[in-house]
């Protein structure tokens, strides 16, 4: 059977929730492979909205779904947002929802961290959320983090923290933080055990078997890839691999289980935080889509950037990842506009480029080249094949493909699961 991974292909808020919603009703297993509870998803069922942080999206659906070794895992934050699910009477057991054991946990000290650092007036603003999710990576890769499974061993648990903190606690006496106490850390730590351990599970080895036993599985990544840390905008990314290739070592599988890589794209951009945007528009325009487009973050609530399509960018996500076909979502925000406008190179002092350059400072002087298309009058709202759509819509459709160099399989026009118009099943065999 043929598994599926999503990746946004701009700065994440792409519509992928509403997607792997979508694409989940057709998946057995649905597997988070990175990121934290920093990126939101929102799930439109009905008169219910959901709104996700760490949960898969599945699990609205009943179906198996894991948070994987790639993600940073708050486990109060994750306590919360079950809770809240299930006041919205969505089920979540231990067969339903299952956790790696070896996923390392966003501490209290993380988030305080991140903060401190963002606030500080010494260094450059990143942009980021504040949840703690940069600083629980670093402990990651300093091979100080506590994990999952380090949670059921009160030695071991007690050993990661005096470890932990000769780092934390020298970093916060130069932030002019308090210093924190190892004994005040292991309780609360002990205290939100229990509720975690019913969930932990070896999730490589039940999807490695799942995968075996012919089961569809729908990789869920979270944020933009241009806002991986290797291939986005640098410095003002994520601290994890948003591209497709970590849905193979976020989860334990191996890269052969990829199947179909379906890049979400919105069919304008956005942004939310700090960094370069050469698309961006401060006019009526951009207000427009802001407005029209309920641009305002799900986890933050910060209003979002707003600019035209472009085609430079998503088509070099669309080769990070091997992108097979996209989804592009929100055609419904761009109605009524008389025309629009696709970014299709970059003028860099004087030079015409189709790639965003490395260099932070270049990035930041790209300016965009526009081709303009003829906008359309009629409402694509709901539209659920190509005949509901208005020539002008389908024109922009196929144009976009052209530039990016990649076909469009999924088209979406409204948060409605079922306002969707289906042009290639990425489940397909």
């Amino acid at each position: 059977m043929a598994n599926v991974v999503v990746v946004g292909a701009q700065w994440g808020d792409e519509g992928k929730g509403k997607i792997v919603d979508w694409l989940s009703e057709r998946a057995d297993v649905i597997a988070r492979f990175q990121g934290g509870h920093n990126a939101g998803h929102t799930l439109v069922v009905g008169n219910q909205v959901y709104k996700l942080s760490l949960l898969p999206s599945g699990i609205v659906r009943g179906k198996l779904s894991v948070i994987g070794n790639g993600v940073v895992l708050d486990p109060w934050a994750l306590m919360e947002e079950i809770a809240r699910l299930e006041g919205q009477g969505v089920r979540i057991t231990p067969e339903n929802l299952m956790i790696a054991e070896n996923a390392p946990l966003i501490l209290p000290l993380h988030g305080e961290l991140d903060r401190a650092r963002e606030s500080s007036t010494a260094v450059a603003k990143i942009g980021t959320t504040g949840r703690g999710i940069g600083p629980a990576y670093e402990d990651k890769v300093g091979r100080r983090a506590i994990r999952v499974a380090d949670l059921f061993d009160p030695a071991t648990v007690a050993q990661r923290i005096e470890r932990l903190l000769t780092h934390h606690n020298a970093l916060r006496r130069g932030l002019g933080l308090p210093e924190v106490d190892a004994t005040d850390l292991q309780a609360r730590l002990e205290e939100i055990a229990p509720k975690l351990r019913p969930y932990a599970a070896p999730v490589w080895k039940v999807l490695n078997e799942a995968r075996r036993a012919g089961k569809r599985i729908l990789f869920e990544g979270a944020q933009g890839s241009l806002l991986d840390v290797d291939f986005g905008t640098y410095p003002y990314v994520t601290s994890s691999t948003t591209l497709a290739g970590q849905a193979a070592t976020g989860t334990g599988l191996g890269p052969s289980a990829a199947g179909f890589v379906l890049g979400i794209v919105k069919a304008y951009t956005t942004r939310v935080g700090e960094g370069p945007f050469a698309a961006e528009l401060h006019d009526e325009i951009g207000e427009h889509l802001r407005t029209v487009g309920h641009e305002r973050g799900t986890v933050t609530g910060r209003n979002r950037r707003c600019g035209w399509f472009d085609a430079v960018l998503v088509r070099q996500t669309c080769a990070l990842s091997g992108v097979n076909g996209i989804a592009l979502t929100k055609m419904d925000v761009l109605d009524g506009l008389s025309e629009l406008k696709i970014c299709v190179a970059y003028d860099l002092d004087g030079e015409r480029l189709d790639y965003l350059p490395t260099a932070a400072d270049a990035q930041a002087r790209c300016k965009p080249i526009y081709e303009t298309i003829e906008g359309w009058n009629s409402s694509t709202a709901g539209a659920r094949s190509w005949a509901d759509l208005p020539a002008q819509a389908i024109k922009y459709v196929r144009r976009i493909e052209e530039l990016i160099q990649c076909p469009v399989a999924l088209v979406s026009t409204s948060p409605e699961r079922d306002d969707t118009i289906l042009v290639t099943d990425p489940f397909a065999d």
